[in-house]
């Protein structure tokens, strides 16, 4: 008995001096989420200036060793990580060009894992790891850009930081995206219509087509068409031959369609494909419906998957180009 319990007191002292330097470490800060660089002054040229900012947009933030758990991103909170990361996002589409926006992703994942690798106990990586699949890929953010989500995913598909079990999950990701990609000619199909005609996208004549998937029973599939219809300016373009819609059932139940599909606008191609090519053979990353491409006179994909409003905008723009 006394030589257990001369053990009990000798753990006990132990804890109590492991308990004591974790009282005397020093706890870990938390801040806001840093400020952005500013561009040096001898760059004045307003798009070198956004490219300096987007490349050195998480240069502050990317160094240190700051509080990271539930609520804090290397000390920051998560929310404001997760806002910044909405920021940067907007500046690629809207403010940089394609190829230095997908450049910027690949550099943006790299950095990253850098900065993780030598951060074990950073929860940085898993954080983006996230976060930039939500706000890129997932069917129903406003902001999804699978081009710009490609570099990203190619990256987690083999990072030694990624567990084993999720990098065939990211491979196959990497691969869907890669399907056409905006200003590659878009993979050509065909597709039967109620008449029972068969058409080819590619037989399809206009300066731009645009390309839909939808199922006659989607209410955001409705919203879409309903929007596109009641517009002031696209039926327009449908008539006098400038814009072409092409709008593809892609799923099983053809009977359904075809006693559904009748209140589809006549002056569009409506169809079915009726060789599943798209579903099969992953001719196209379909991921949610409505899904919205707009093409060029070739048949390159000037928009891919492209959110509504972004695609109608576009559209609308057509008559000034």
């Amino acid at each position: 008995m006394k030589g257990c319990l001369r053990h009990i007191v000798s753990l006990l002292f132990v804890l109590s001096l492991i308990s004591c330097g974790r009282k005397d470490r020093p706890q870990l800060e938390t801040r806001a989420f840093p400020p952005i660089p500013s561009a040096p002054s001898i760059i004045t040229d307003q798009a070198k200036i956004i490219e300096y900012k987007v490349s050195h947009f998480w240069d502050n933030f990317l160094e240190g060793d700051y509080l990271c758990d539930s609520s804090h991103v290397n000390g920051a909170s998560s929310d404001e990580v997760e806002k910044a990361l909405g920021r940067y996002i907007t500046l690629l589409e809207e403010r940089s060009t394609r190829e230095f926006a997908k450049k910027e992703i690949g550099n943006l994942f790299n950095r990253i894992e850098e900065y993780s690798a030598t951060h074990p106990s950073s929860n940085v990586f898993s954080f983006f790891e996230e976060m930039v699949p939500k706000y890129l890929y997932d069917p129903n953010s406003p902001v999804r850009d699978e081009d710009l989500y490609l570099p990203y995913v190619e990256g987690l598909a083999v990072s030694e930081l990624v567990s084993e079990d999720l990098k065939p999950a990211y491979s196959h990701d990497a691969r869907m995206c890669s399907l056409n990609q905006v200003g590659t000619p878009a993979a050509d199909f065909s597709f039967t219509d109620l008449g029972g005609r068969m058409h080819n996208l590619y037989g399809i004549k206009a300066p731009f087509t645009l390309l839909m998937f939808t199922n006659p029973g989607c209410e955001a599939c409705h919203e879409v068409i309903e929007t596109l219809q009641t517009n002031a300016i696209i039926p327009r373009l449908v008539k006098n031959g400038t814009l072409a819609v092409v709008n593809v059932y892609i799923d099983l139940e053809r009977e359904k369609w075809q006693a559904l599909a009748k209140e589809y606008p006549s002056e569009w191609y409506n169809g079915y494909d009726q060789d599943f090519a798209i579903r099969q053979d992953l001719t196209y990353n379909v991921r949610g419906i409505p899904s919205l491409y707009v093409l060029d006179k070739d048949k390159s994909v000037i928009m891919k998957d492209a959110p509504t409003d972004k695609a109608v905008i576009y559209l609308q723009n057509i008559q000034k180009q």
